[in-house]
Parts: structure tokens; C-alpha cells; sequence
């Protein structure tokens, strides 16, 4: 069973930068990939950014690229995601996921993965 944990959040005004981290624990499972979700008041949950942890490809949501970066420590089993020049809009909660292979959906389709964290509030001031 994998278990994520997400930290990092905070309040920020417009500009600003914050980095949220994902810790990675558990066995019997395997972690290849890792997207950053996020979930707004009253929206649908959104995709912003992918990892493959053991390759480092990436993707990103077109609302963020440019402006967020996704990585990750292997040997520190930890997921980050570096976000600036942070936009009223960019606040949400943030959750981390994770899974084991690719497998029919895609990287940003949140039905892909099975393990989820409990998310990180982020919130962004004018």
C-alpha cells in the first residue's frame, strides 16, 4: 500500500512562490509516476503537472507551464512540485497521486491512479 503526504501549502500573495513536497512510504506497491492535482471551490478536480519518476519526463497543464515545475528526489522517495509567479486562481487544494504503470488512461486522467494524498491547501491573494 503506497501512502502519499503532502506538505508545503500556505497563503501567498499574487507573485509569490511556494513549493509543495509529496512524501512517498509503503510496500508491496510500486510508485513509476507521479501528477499533482488540484481542486477548486466549486470546480473539478485538474491535472497540473506530471512526473515520470524514473525517466524525469514531464508534462504540464497549458494554465501552468511556464510558471510551475514538477520533480522528484528518488533516493529522498519524495515528489515536489515548485510553483511561482502564483496567480489568484492558482488556489486550491492540492493533492499528489501516484501509480504504478500507464495503463489505459492518461497522465492527467485522475482515474489512472490509486493512491492519493490528503492534500495541501493552497491560497493565493490579490
Amino acid at each position: 500500500q503506497v501512502r502519499l503526504v503532502e506538505s508545503g501549502g500556505g497563503s501567498v500573495q499574487a507573485g509569490g512562490s511556494l513549493r509543495l513536497s509529496c512524501a512517498v512510504s509503503g510496500s508491496g506497491s510500486t510508485t513509476n509516476y507521479m501528477t499533482w492535482f488540484r481542486q477548486a471551490p466549486g470546480k473539478e478536480r485538474e491535472a497540473v503537472a506530471y512526473i515520470s519518476l524514473s525517466s524525469g519526463a514531464t508534462s504540464y497543464a497549458g494554465s501552468v507551464k511556464g510558471r510551475f515545475t514538477i520533480s522528484r528526489d528518488n533516493a529522498e522517495n519524495t515528489g515536489y512540485l515548485q510553483m511561482n509567479s502564483l496567480k489568484p486562481e492558482d488556489t486550491a487544494m492540492y493533492y499528489c497521486a501516484s501509480r504504478a504503470s500507464l495503463g489505459t488512461w492518461g497522465v492527467f486522467d485522475q482515474r489512472g491512479y490509486k493512491s492519493w494524498g490528503q492534500g495541501t491547501q493552497v491560497t493565493v491573494s490579490s
